[in-house]
């Protein structure tokens, strides 16, 4: 009998990962670069609207103003939605914003589009860490996040040549490359979009490709995971937003995302500045480098994370990893050694993913998880405003060491979660005895 049910379990995870993960990882790739390629289209945007680096600064920072304070009622709306229609609609609208970012004329155009960029986008990340929750147990949870965060690698890696190729090449009815390319890159996302809606299943027990026995099975597992959180205590909305867990949560990610985005966003820009004579196709090919080191780093991270079942040090490796990698590109003389700690950089700031989002789930139930991800995330999304513009404010080398400070001091509210966790966790213990022995 044992035997079957493992039979049963390795078929139904590969099912749900097969039918799931790919299609994910298709729309964050298109999701990623739609919100990043404002960068490629800096190395000549810039110049024909005659932008600053500071006024850069504030424009792709500014996206992640309406992505924060929109996140949670998006979740919550994907929760009793589903998340088959929510996605659909932000994937569409996001499609129609970018494809109209073309035909700015302005800086004031920019920032109105980028913070409806925002406002179209809240949800989508944080809605699909929820969404996984209904379909992953804990222990299988960090590899499925991290092979749908692999998009962001996999979107420099492939955005980057694709977004510089097009601003060489294509300037039909006398529009800009960097134009062209905001139009050609919209596009897939309204395609998608459309494709979401009849692709997508919200539940287990609605999954048609799913035998009986598999949707028995996996209804039975997750059910069991939420009941065994729900028998410590039950969470309301009121109760997540007071939980001191989930705010240090938000701080880690704030200043994760302050460095990583800081990074994201002016990666072309430094890698223009080690020498002028790179084309746009040259700045996205070498772009590509540490996108690929990031990559392979965040598979073998995340399956490490998952074999151990260690969530807290897997984290704070990352951020150590991309803090140095940082501070090593800031003090590199030579253009290859810059680069490569650029890759180290990355590497650490990719595989920060996997185990992060896997700590939520460890005290969050399905129900109070729509606003404590939402929460996490919107609030660590301002990290993302406040990254590029300090780029934008600073010097490189100078703003790199900056960028690599905020990665240390993310460590603080993490191992700050972890004393508290520890706490709960034997408090939780104690309590589930007491429950045991009155029964």
């Amino acid at each position: 009998m044992s035997q079957n049910n493992n039979v049963l379990e390795s078929r139904t995870v590969q099912k749900v990962t097969t039918r799931i993960i790919p299609f994910l990882f298709i729309l964050y790739i298109v999701a990623f670069l739609d919100r990043s390629n404002l960068s490629y289209a800096a190395l000549e945007m810039n110049k024909e609207l005659g932008l600053t680096a500071e006024v850069f600064g504030l424009v792709a920072g500014i996206f992640f103003i309406g992505y924060a304070f929109l996140e949670i009622p998006s979740n919550i709306i994907l929760y009793r939605t589903g998340a088959r229609k929510w996605i659909a609609r932000i994937m569409l609208t996001w499609g129609f914003v970018v494809i109209l970012t073309a035909w700015v004329q302005s800086a004031t155009h920019l920032y109105i589009l980028r913070f409806l960029l925002g406002v179209a986008e809240a949800g989508f990340f944080p809605g699909v860490i929820l969404y996984l929750t209904f379909w992953f147990r804990a222990k299988e949870r960090a590899r499925a996040i991290a092979l749908f965060m692999t998009s962001v690698a996999v979107s420099n890696i492939v955005g980057a040549p694709v977004s510089t190729w097009i601003m060489d090449n294509i300037q039909w009815f006398g529009l800009s490359g960097w134009r062209w390319m905001f139009i050609l890159e919209g596009i897939p996302a309204i395609i998608l979009g459309v494709i979401t809606w009849f692709y997508l299943t919200d539940r287990p027990e609605q999954a048609k490709w799913l035998t009986e026995d598999e949707k028995r099975w996996l209804n039975t597992e997750l059910k069991k995971e939420n009941e065994e959180k729900l028998s410590v205590k039950q969470s309301s909305t009121r109760e997540v937003l007071k939980d001191s867990r989930v705010w240090l949560l938000t701080f880690v990610y704030l200043f994760y995302l302050l460095g990583a985005y800081g990074l994201t966003f002016w990666t072309p820009t430094i890698i223009k500045s080690i020498s002028a004579s790179y084309t746009n196709t040259q700045v996205g090919l070498l772009a590509m480098i540490p996108a690929i080191i990031g990559l392979i780093a965040m598979i073998w991270w995340a399956r490490q994370s998952d074999r151990t079942g260690e969530r807290w040090i897997h984290t704070a490796v990352t951020l150590i990893v991309s803090a140095g990698g940082l501070i090593g590109s800031g003090l590199a003389y030579n253009p290859i050694v810059s680069i490569l700690m650029l890759a180290v950089a990355f590497a650490g700031a990719y595989s920060f993913f996997g185990p992060f989002w896997s700590l939520p789930s460890l005290f969050l139930t399905e129900s109070s998880a729509a606003v404590g991800i939402a929460l996490v995330n919107s609030i660590g999304a301002l990290g993302g405003f406040f990254g590029p513009v300090l780029v934008g404010l600073l010097e490189t080398d100078t703003a790199l060491f900056v960028l690599s400070a905020s990665f240390f001091v993310s460590l603080i509210p993490l191992f700050a979660i972890r004393k508290k966790m520890l706490i709960h966790d034997n408090g939780a213990k104690v309590q589930l005895e007491n429950i045991n022995k009155a029964n």
